[in-house]
């Protein structure tokens, strides 16, 4: 409405300048032109921030081949991706990209997830382990089953996510809009207000009209009443944060979570898949005395292999990373709770629990027990492993905790926050995976549904709580948190009930997107801040008459200008550096996702 007004003002302005002698129509004339252009070079300059961010949506699933290369009856087969199913297992060759969402069923390689998680560092893929659809094999070839196809594969759930997130408008940006409801009408009144004093108020003391001055002060306090800055103070800011943090891995779903990152003083972490890897692993391996380690390592997982249960995988893929090949073992007997039994060769091998191994007359040395209770200490397993009667050594297998959960949870602190664990594990586990990292508070033997009250209880109306998880178990909590951040590698439902997605796994993502939403946050009420003390002034000031139009526009301009140099010229995340994970790669730098996030100007 301004513009229309100031520039057809202008324009008439302009016109009258053409049959009246004296009357500065060039003047007028500049402004509507200068009005014109500027609106429209603010125009194109959102057209081409909008476009840029629907190409990169695009450009991100194009890094999805469109062919896969499918085995079917002993045959390999290049087909569309279209026509692949469910449970189809596909050849991917070094070099190649990965094209849909799987699980290796054979193989392993190192595989670059740069695009999709901003981790610089290949990740090593086994037998088990998923693989994201778009990132690169970069050594060995693998046998991937189809997990997740079409609008259910990962990258288009993130490319659907980015295109939500342009939608949702944070309570600033809403008060804003409320604002200009009322702003407007308000730079109109004193529009009226500027050409009734210069002419009515100006007969009245002097007896005479100036009614050019009036015009003048009309059309400078149009100028100056462009919203401009107003409009773009707010979004700039989280424009650049939201680029930031995509550049870091991660994808800020909601812009609301700006606004309440800015108020967090909690910080609830579930524990498995979170803190811990959620995964077991061989920590230690123990051998009785004589007895070499490699022959227990491959006893054991050459019987494991033919077991389904969690720490059988751990034995199992212990043996792989050692490239140790296993033996053929036959005549397997499960003890569903206790332990296994088969034989390699006419050897009996026997693993389980030590009380299950004393159940069948093994011998456990008091040497070997006092061991097995110093590592059950340190909330790990004890698996035993016995051949012919006698116990040949011991496992220790535990959930590990991530490398950089201790140093997360040390600079989370040093921002002011109070971490806290919530989790469904027993007491013991709980307060020693705690006392590691730097928690001193600890929720342990949660049920799912009572995560939910536990954050309800924790949530103040002076200050706001984040909620980090993983798992089914979590998506309660993560929805009622008044931040919810998903770990990346966990289920969807978690991903779906969460305001920002951390694409790998790394907890070092977490204090860097409370610093970027707390600095975008900073860095908006600054612009607005700046916008407001323009507006606020220069209006009042325009009614004076002080203020030629075409200064008003180089004064418009100039706010205009402030705002850009406040929202881009001072890095938002001050430890950048310290944090940076972006991997550099010429695919990374062609993406460039770090403008996906609310494109609004």
């Amino acid at each position: 409405v301004l513009l229309e007004f100031g520039a057809f003002s202008g324009l008439i302005g302009g016109t009258i300048g053409f049959f009246i002698e004296h009357f500065p129509g060039i003047e007028f004339f500049a402004v509507s032109i200068f009005i014109v252009t500027y609106h429209i070079l603010s125009d194109f300059t959102s057209l081409k921030v909008r476009t840029k961010a629907s190409q990169s949506v695009n450009n991100l699933l194009k890094l999805q081949p469109s062919t896969a290369k499918v085995l079917r009856n002993n045959k390999e087969e290049e087909i569309p991706v279209e026509e692949l199913n469910i449970s189809d297992l596909i050849r991917i060759r070094p070099g190649e990209n990965i094209p849909v969402d799987g699980k290796v069923a054979e193989g392993s390689s190192s595989v670059d997830e740069s695009i999709v998680t901003g981790e610089s560092m290949p990740v090593e893929k086994q037998t088990g382990d998923e693989v994201i659809g778009g990132s690169m094999n970069k050594s060995g070839t693998m046998i991937v089953k189809v997990t997740h196809l079409g609008e259910e594969g990962f990258l288009q759930k993130v490319a659907h996510s980015i295109e939500e997130a342009r939608a949702l408008k944070p309570g600033i940006i809403l008060l804003v809009d409320k604002i200009l409801k009322y702003y407007v009408p308000g730079v109109l009144l004193f529009s009226g207000l500027s050409i009734l004093i210069w002419t009515a108020g100006d007969f009245l003391l002097t007896g005479h009209i100036d009614i050019v001055r009036g015009i003048f002060a009309a059309l400078a306090v149009f100028v100056m009443g462009y919203p401009c800055a107003l409009g773009m103070a707010t979004p700039l800011a989280m424009i650049y944060g939201g680029g930031k943090a995509a550049e870091k891995g991660i994808i800020i779903r909601s812009s609301i979570a700006f606004q309440a990152l800015k108020d967090a003083k909690i910080i609830a972490f579930d524990k498995t898949g979170t803190i811990t890897k959620g995964k077991p692993e061989v920590t230690d391996i123990i051998p009785a005395d004589g007895v070499d380690k490699n022959h227990i390592i491959i006893a054991a997982a050459s019987v494991e292999y033919l077991s389904e249960h969690p720490l059988a995988e751990a034995i199992v893929n212990y043996a792989d990373k050692n490239n140790l090949s296993l033996s053929r073992a036959e005549n397997f007997e499960s003890y569903p709770g206790k332990g296994i039994k088969a034989f390699i060769g006419h050897n009996e091998i026997l693993i389980g629990s030590l009380n299950f191994l004393e159940t069948k007359s093994i011998t456990i040395s008091d040497n070997i027990r006092q061991i097995s209770e110093k590592i059950e200490e340190n909330s790990k397993t004890v698996t035993g492993v016995s051949e012919n009667t006698k116990l040949i050594g011991i496992f220790a297998i535990a959930d590990t905790i991530k490398e950089d959960a201790k140093d997360a949870i040390k600079e989370l602190k040093n921002a002011g926050l109070e971490p806290i664990m919530i989790t469904g594990d027993n007491k013991q586990t709980a307060l020693s995976i705690a006392a590691q990292i730097g928690i001193e508070k600890v929720e342990a033997e949660v049920l799912p549904d009572k995560k939910l009250h536990k954050i309800r209880q924790l949530q103040n109306p002076d200050y706001k709580v984040i909620m980090v998880g993983d798992g089914i178990n979590d998506a309660p909590a993560l929805m009622q948190a008044d931040v919810g951040i998903a770990i990346g590698t966990g289920t969807d439902i978690a991903i779906e009930s969460a305001d920002i997605i951390i694409m790998g796994d790394s907890l070092m993502s977490i204090p860097a997107v409370y610093h970027i939403g707390k600095n975008s946050y900073k860095k908006t009420v600054q612009n607005l801040t700046l916008a407001f003390i323009f507006n606020g002034v220069g209006v009042p000031l325009a009614v004076t008459g002080l203020v030629n139009p075409i200064w008003a526009m180089v004064a418009m301009v100039t706010s205009v200008s402030i705002v850009l140099i406040n929202s881009f010229g001072i890095s938002i995340f001050k430890s950048e550096k310290k944090h940076e994970t972006l991997y550099h790669s010429p695919e990374r730098k062609k993406i460039q996702i770090d403008h996906l996030c609310f494109h609004r100007l």
